[in-house]
């Protein structure tokens, strides 16, 4: 790694002592890009959706069938079309490069223990995929353990989930092939490195929970060939897999045949008492279950029968369950149910409700470790088992911690610290003292002390106040010119918090801002701020986003003309309704891996759990609001933004047809020159697991697309 870092170091100086000054010359920007010709796409006028008596064209429900030879062919001209636009942009290469000398530091995950070792992950800069290593000591480098680069020969096969058992001697983990939700599952022998007999097949939205001589797991039923990708996914199914025996032998635990598209998850108390069953009909709110594995009828037993809440069993302490819910408190509590008296009324208060959320406990070293979100940035509170308070975790400053990591009898923990201008560094916590010590920390080529972030609060369109955080130059001069890109999500009960981003380093280092706005539907304050942007209220998500637009351009942070916004999945929907809503507002979009149609999104795949966010059209109240803001419903003709759709092919999370629909239209009904393309990745999905150069890949065609169509250039920072 040192020996490509000082290479690529040394073509950059080469490449910059050509210029007669010490700041590189910047790319001409009246350098133009012949205008885009799109692809032909057929449409069908046939085929007409009637909802509760209003008839809905879909004139491009043939790009649904991802097998077809017809839409392979869009895909693969869409691709070339995209592809040509992007290699003429003349400093995309010199993105890419910086990108990878960004991307090229060594980069380590928290270390954990099992057994008597210690793991970690390690990724040495460039590899596509972190690799597990192994230490007996943990002040001294470990061995390679498992390594998933060797998965694939291109990298995009992952490490998908992982667990060892309570000896430490077998870990079961999953694989992941070309960022698809589907996982096949494998065992391994620690001492010997072997895999075992064990092939598990068709997991998904599964953990991995030991007991005894082997563990619980989800699957669903094998899929008909061809409707791997895309067909509705029902009857989820909790399983125990014994080691060496044949999948085909596994017991089956709990279904709910009467319920199809309920999910169901498991998993087991640290001291392998209790198996937990959660189920749930959507993303939030689960019903629970609990099966006592050493004493009784080893028979399900009702915790939580309905599912307006969230349960999150965090272990038990002897017969007691400590439970993370925010049942009776919306910005959570915790709670403790005696299994054998699991009535509500028994019900304990270990950590009260706060005015700041809880986002998540963690036991170590016989304490609580409480993570709260306050304004969207991590507090942690201590606590013994009984819940009495033990003062705070001193963290470093404004940021996000992940939460201490450790075993509940362990004295030593283990925590990350992040913010938007500084990677993650890893503390080691003694839980005795309550002292840390940085671990690891990063060196990563660039000067974080030369950003600042701050955070506003800005007025929505219904006078409720909203957050964001500004990331920026120490010393920007605020006079509209300022390239700038507004970040989103706002769903699910999901908080964007600060986090280093290396794909946003290069538009900081150009002058540029970015800027992370805490709509509603997310998670930052609370079960209320989440449910103020679901259903008939999304609107006022979208709402959000345009007034933390139009703050920046009243503040003069940047204008119209240097304003680009950007959101994946959930946030692709929140793109693409907010440019369907306001063309006028934006000069650059991209709607990510996006729901875009939101009359059909429930019929693929995991789609039906969104309805508790979203509703569904085939209600009639719901299709009243939902065809008001769907992205492909409200496209017109005028002058959009320009646009970078993006999505993937193995996408089986927002299968792509989303984007393929919404790209085809927006093509069709836009009036303005500035590009509205489609990016295609292969061999990748939603974006988890996704290999360091499809990253860096799909970075800069990213960062050069938003530069190119704000008249902007690229200059690469000076060396030495």
């Amino acid at each position: 790694m040192q020996k490509l870092f000082i290479l690529v170091t040394i073509v950059t100086l080469i490449s910059c002592s050509q210029e007669s000054s010490k700041v590189p010359q910047q790319v001409k920007v009246d350098y133009k890009i012949s205008e885009v010709k799109y692809p032909e796409t057929r449409q069908d006028s046939t085929v007409v959706d009637n909802y509760h008596g209003t008839k809905v064209s879909d004139p491009y429900r043939w790009l649904e069938d991802d097998n077809s030879e017809e839409t392979i062919d869009w895909v693969d001209r869409q691709i070339e079309t995209t592809k040509g636009f992007l290699e003429e942009i003349p400093f995309r290469k010199d993105i890419e490069t910086r990108l990878g000398q960004l991307w090229d530091y060594t980069r380590y995950s928290s270390p954990f223990k099992e057994g008597d070792s210690y793991y970690y992950y390690k990724n040495d800069g460039l590899q596509n995929q972190s690799v597990l290593y192994s230490s007996e000591d943990i002040k001294k480098e470990g061995k390679v353990f498992l390594d998933p680069n060797k998965f694939s020969d291109d990298g995009t096969s992952s490490l998908a989930g992982m667990s060892f058992n309570k000896a430490g001697d077998k870990v079961a983990y999953f694989v992941s092939e070309g960022g698809s939700d589907w996982r096949t599952g494998y065992v391994m022998d620690v001492k010997t490195g072997q895999k075992l007999s064990d092939k598990l097949d068709w997991i998904k939205f599964s953990g991995i929970s030991w007991a005894g001589e082997g563990f619980y797991y989800s699957r669903y039923p094998e899929p008909k060939k061809g409707d791997e990708l895309s067909a509705a996914n029902s009857f989820h199914s909790l399983y125990y897999h014994k080691l060496g025996d044949d999948q085909a032998s596994d017991k089956l635990i709990f279904v709910d045949k009467e319920h199809p598209q309920r999910n169901v998850y498991g998993s087991t108390t640290n001291d392998e008492r209790y198996l937990i069953v959660g189920l749930s009909e959507s993303t939030s709110g689960n019903a629970v279950k609990v099966m006592d594995l050493k004493g009784g009828t080893k028979k399900l037993v009702d915790i939580v029968t309905t599912f307006d809440s969230d349960y999150q069993v965090l272990d038990s302490d002897g017969e007691n369950l400590l439970v993370l819910t925010n049942n009776g408190a919306p910005k959570q509590r915790v709670i403790s149910i005696n299994a054998a008296s699991p009535a509500k009324g028994n019900w304990k208060t270990v950590i009260p409700e706060s005015d700041n959320t809880i986002s998540g406990v963690s036991i170590v070293g016989g304490k609580l470790f409480a993570t709260y979100m306050e304004n969207a940035s991590s507090k942690v509170k201590v606590f013994d088992m009984a819940g009495k308070s033990l003062g705070n975790l001193e963290l470093p400053g404004i940021g996000t911690t992940g939460g201490v990591s450790g075993k509940k009898e362990d004295p030593v923990g283990f925590y990350s610290f992040t913010s938007y201008t500084s990677p993650s560094t890893i503390y080691r916590l003694d839980t005795e003292t309550m002292t840390s010590e940085v671990f690891r920390k990063p060196d990563v080529d660039f000067d974080g002390s030369a950003y600042e972030t701050k955070q506003e609060w800005y007025t929505s369109k219904d006078g409720t106040k909203v957050p964001m955080f500004i990331t920026m130059k120490k010393g920007t001069k605020l006079d509209g010119t300022n390239p700038t890109l507004l970040y989103g999500y706002g769903g699910f009960n999901i908080p964007l918090t600060p986090g280093f981003s290396l794909t946003r380093l290069p538009l900081l280092e150009n002058g540029g801002i970015y800027v992370v706005a805490n709509l509603r539907g997310g998670g930052e304050f609370g079960k209320e701020w989440h449910q103020a942007g679901t259903k008939e209220r999304k609107q006022n998500v979208f709402d959000d986003f345009i007034a933390a637009a139009e703050y920046l351009i009243d503040n003069k942070y940047t204008s119209k003309e240097k304003l680009a916004i950007e959101g994946g999945s959930n946030g692709g929907l929140l793109v693409g309704a907010s440019m369907t809503q306001r063309p006028d507002l934006f000069q650059v979009a991209f709607p990510r891996v996006g729901v875009l149609d939101m009359l059909r999104y429930h019929e693929f795949t995991i789609g039906w759990a969104w309805a508790a966010d979203y509703g569904r059209s085939d209600d009639a109240e719901a299709f009243k609001y939902l065809v008001k803001y769907s992205p492909l419903h409200n496209l017109k003709k005028v002058n959009y933004p320009a646009t970078m759709v993006m999505t993937a092919d193995h996408d089986d999370r927002v299968v792509p047809a989303h984007s393929f629909k919404f790209a085809a239209e927006l093509q069709k009904q836009h009036t303005g020159k500035d590009p509205v393309v489609i990016r295609i990745d292969k061999s990748a999905g939603h974006g988890a697991g996704k290999p360091t150069s499809k990253a860096i890949e799909e970075a800069a065609d990213a960062l050069s697309f938003l530069l190119y169509n704000m008249n902007e250039g690229y200059q690469l920072p000076l060396k030495g």
